[in-house]
């Protein structure tokens, strides 16, 4: 049986993917580039050679994550562009649980400089997204992603989402939404 030998890029893709997962498990200060290197596949030198420090490896990975809800933004606005859409786009976001709670330890790890400067930049790229595929005001906008946000702490709380642990107060907050 032949073994397919990866590309570097391919390689990248693979750790992107074990940061998200590992990111969105212990946050930004609580994960070590060697337990990443491991759910990869790969060696903590590797991951390093590929990404530079921790902190590119955070900042390329919270990219992703900015980028999956945009392209699920533009796909839903495709089909029907208003903000139900993206809405729904959102909801269905929520059963990758683990990219949501990647965008809130972004938020959460603004106090580093370039962290922060990403998180503020790409937060108001999803706002202006939102503005120029669906039309909607500034109030509109602020509406949806004040509720976004919500659904992403809910998310984080495990009370929203697939698996959601049951709560009366999050059982009626999210029927009120």
């Amino acid at each position: 049986m032949t073994r397919t030998r990866l590309t570097a890029a391919e390689r990248g893709e693979e750790v992107l993917r074990a940061a998200v997962q590992a990111f969105g498990a212990s946050g930004y200060a609580g994960t070590k580039t060697d337990e990443i290197a491991r759910l990869a596949g790969v060696s903590q030198p590797y991951v390093i050679r590929l990404f530079g420090t921790k902190q590119q490896l955070f900042l390329a990975t919270v990219e992703r994550v900015c980028e999956r809800i945009g392209d699920a933004f533009r796909a839903a606005a495709a089909e029907r562009a208003d903000l139900e859409s993206l809405g729904d786009a959102y909801n269905r976001l929520m059963t990758e649980r683990e990219l949501l709670v990647v965008l809130l330890h972004g938020f959460a790890a603004s106090a580093e400089p370039a962290i922060g400067e990403l998180v503020r930049a790409r937060f108001g790229e999803i706002y202006r997204l939102v503005r120029d595929l669906t039309g909607a005001s500034p109030e509109e906008a602020r509406e949806f992603l004040a509720t976004g946000m919500l659904l992403t702490v809910m998310a984080a709380m495990q009370v929203a989402g697939p698996n959601a642990i049951e709560c009366a107060w999050s059982t009626d907050l999210l029927e009120s939404l």
